[in-house]
């Protein structure tokens, strides 16, 4: 197994720790293995898109067929003369 050492942590959250420890009836190392094994055993939601995301919030609701509207050229094309 792997040793891992975590510097630099509040004494706010140590304390807290320590406490959460103690009314668990366990080491404050053995509460901070729990902590990291609860946070991480669930699986990581995948990456997707905005789009796609969008998409799926408002698929109950239906969709909506928008008429297309006529394109046309934004100023006449350049002629080139002789």
């Amino acid at each position: 197994m792997a040793v891992m050492t975590i510097r630099n942590i509040d004494d706010a959250i140590k304390k807290r720790l320590r406490v959460r420890a103690a009314q668990n009836g366990r080491s404050m190392e053995d509460e901070a293995r729990d902590i990291l094994r609860s946070a991480l055993s669930t699986e990581e939601p995948r990456a997707r898109d905005l789009g796609q995301a969008i998409r799926d919030r408002f698929a109950a609701l239906g969709g909506v067929d928008l008429p297309e509207a006529p394109r046309e050229a934004i100023r006449p094309p350049v002629e080139f003369g002789e």
